[in-house]
């Protein structure tokens, strides 16, 4: 029986705390299922940008990324970050290696596309050599992958939120989770642990859902749209103890409640 996929996208709040990357290292090793980890790392990039006077542009929330700053991307998340990561999973006593999209083909790339502004380097997924991380988990290795990814004449920086979402597509993994800062989604004080796509979209209608939560509601639910079953938006306590919201299709939201 093949063993269960999980990819888990680590956002930039965790990657320059030691305690805290020991508490997910030493999580992801007590998982049962296979992992897949996607990492951020946002705020160095920032921090690099401002101490060689790069000023950081964004776009719908979106980095667009020059030339010299795809240069701080690669160094920061390919580097620093993904091996400082790598560092305390190893610790943990988990055989970790640590990739980039590049690496391989493993992400394939293009230039992402915006009506009014030239987003430079930052890309968007055009596709995923899937093997590569089948043959590494027939090792028993735990991919850490970095979302730089590989174009036709140049690297790109893309969000690893959608290069999580995509690989667990190509994976056919069971669900993705979305760890940051966040214990998941919360109305009037209190967590909701279960959304389907309708009612996550009517409670960002209704104003409930609102600022910063809405582009990782938006992930979690683009992710359903590739064919992953469950996507979970929390934190790195609620992971560990299986909490947060949890976004599920209608389709299977029936199939739970019939079964």
């Amino acid at each position: 029986m093949r063993q269960p996929v999980n990819v888990i996208k680590i956002s930039g709040h965790y990657l320059d705390d030691e305690g805290l990357l020991g508490q997910f290292a030493r999580s992801v090793a007590r998982a049962d299922e296979r992992v897949v980890i996607v990492h951020g790392g946002g705020t160095e990039i920032t921090q690099l940008q401002q101490k060689l006077g790069i000023a950081p542009r964004y776009v719908d929330g979106l980095r667009v990324t020059d030339a010299e700053s795809l240069a701080l991307v690669e160094m920061a998340l390919c580097g620093t970050v993904n091996k400082r990561l790598v560092r305390h999973l190893l610790t943990a006593g988990v055989d970790a290696q640590g990739l980039s999209g590049v690496d391989r083909g493993l992400v394939r790339a293009r230039q992402m596309q915006h009506d009014q502004v030239d987003m430079g380097f930052t890309g968007t997924v055009v596709a995923v050599r899937a093997q590569i991380l089948c043959d590494l988990f027939a090792l028993d290795v735990t991919p850490v992958i970095a979302p730089v990814s590989l174009g036709e004449s140049s690297n790109f920086n893309l969000n690893a939120d959608p290069v999580a979402g995509a690989i667990a597509a190509a994976l056919g993994a069971e669900t993705v989770v979305y760890i940051s800062n966040v214990a998941g989604v919360q109305a009037h004080g209190d967590l909701i642990k279960k959304l389907t796509r309708r009612e996550a979209e009517g409670l960002i209608a209704s104003g409930v859902i609102s600022g910063g939560m809405i582009p990782k509601v938006r992930s979690a639910l683009d992710v359903l749209s590739s064919g992953v079953r469950r996507a979970v938006i929390t934190d790195l306590a609620g992971w560990a103890s299986g909490g947060g919201t949890s976004f599920v299709t209608e389709e299977n939201e029936r199939m739970v409640s019939e079964g």
